[in-house]
């Protein structure tokens, strides 16, 4: 499921502005696009640190106000300036809860472009007499910013300098890649790029299948687990692949809150029943599909709910349901974690490792160590 991502989630650019540093009157903005988008007010109360001491010089700066304001300042050492130095800053300006720190790389080369274009021909100090200059600057910045919060990528040319900008897409952290995780991929494999993946990866992306778990595909592709581990985790941080927990029809899942998302999003409903029809036969009915998905709580297995609703009779694939609507947060994996009240016990028999973990380590079916566990008056299961 894709959400809709709002303008503050994204951090598009608001205002690129120039500060400089004019020795009668102190920090001015020079240029400024969309123009007046920052006042003067808020400007000067804190001018102090977009053009601050030498310390701080050629470090990102970033300032919160009602808005984020993110600089790179900047000084050139010239006797022919009127203090013997050239001071500016270079802006952007982002929402005040959105994330900028993709623009600092942005913001750094914008800022050394600008002092080679001024120490080449001054560019920027000569700009307030000059209107030329000064188009040419508000050009520059104008399109600066249109293309990277439409494209993430701009191309500038001036004169003898070409420049490249590119915005890089941040990413969350990937998750942690278990033995009993199945990486399931978010594409048809055929559509996946394999020659821009490493010779590892490219060995071990064949098997990944939505059924296999790490350790088989380990075993399957003859490649060491930990690096099977790592490639699935890299797999993952681009969104090549999601993970999910081992299916069996004695697995425990529940409703997340999310679940009533789908009852009238009809787009989301369409893409399920695609996912899980039965080739050959006609779309399942949506309400048999999410009456389905409800029946399901902190203690019914899948195997009770098929004895309950028969996904055969209704058209649709209970395996490829689970696991869609596991993916997509609407369906959550409820584990078991034995506990022994016994000393001397296995250490995994203390609440801390699941079933899944421990049917792996010890190459046992989840049917037969759960009957183990069910007739031994020791152990207790604590299910979450």
């Amino acid at each position: 499921m894709t959400e809709e991502i709002s303008d503050i989630d994204r951090g598009d650019i608001k205002c690129i502005f120039l500060c400089e540093f004019h020795h009668t009157a102190g920090p001015t903005i020079s240029c400024q696009v969309p123009q007046d988008f920052i006042s003067k007010e808020v400007f000067e109360s804190v001018s102090v640190y977009i053009i601050p001491k030498a310390q701080l010089e050629q470090c990102t700066i970033t300032i919160i106000l009602d808005c984020k304001i993110l600089g790179y300042p900047m000084r050139i050492e010239d006797n022919k300036y009127a203090r013997n130095a050239f001071y500016f800053n270079l802006c952007v300006v982002c929402d005040r809860n959105a994330r900028a720190i993709q623009y600092e790389p942005v913001v750094q080369k914008l800022s050394h472009t600008l002092r080679d274009l001024e120490m080449e021909s001054s560019f920027l100090s000569t700009q307030q007499e000059n209107p030329i200059a000064r188009a040419r600057l508000t050009n520059f910045l104008n399109t600066v910013m249109t293309d990277l919060n439409k494209n993430k990528v701009c191309k500038l040319t001036d004169g003898t300098i070409s420049l490249y900008l590119k915005v890089i897409e941040l990413r969350k952290d990937p998750p942690t890649v278990k033995d009993w995780d199945v990486p399931v991929l978010t594409k048809p494999y055929r559509k996946i790029p394999h020659e821009k993946w490493d010779l590892t990866t490219q060995k071990v992306l064949p098997f990944i299948d939505g059924h296999n778990h790490i350790t088989k595909i380990s075993a399957k592709a003859d490649v060491e687990n930990n690096l099977v581990k790592s490639c699935v985790q890299n797999l993952a941080y681009y969104d090549v692949i999601k993970l999910d927990s081992l299916f069996q029809y004695s697995n425990i899942y529940a409703p997340t809150t999310k679940i009533h998302q789908l009852y009238a999003n009809r787009p989301l409903q369409d893409q399920c029943i695609n996912c899980i029809k039965i080739k050959g036969e006609e779309k399942p009915i949506w309400g048999d599909v999410f009456r389905f998905l409800c029946r399901f709580n902190h203690c019914n297995t899948v195997k009770q709910v098929c004895c309950i609703v028969n996904p055969a009779t209704l058209r649709f694939n209970e395996r490829k349901l689970i696991q869609w609507a596991c993916l997509e947060g609407f369906l959550q994996r409820v584990h078991k974690y034995p506990v022994s009240v016994c000393e001397g016990t296995s250490q995994s028999w203390n609440g801390t490792h699941c079933m899944d973990e421990i049917c792996l380590a010890l190459n046992m079916s989840y049917g037969k160590l759960n009957d183990k566990f069910e007739h031994d008056p020791t152990v207790s299961m604590i299910c979450k």
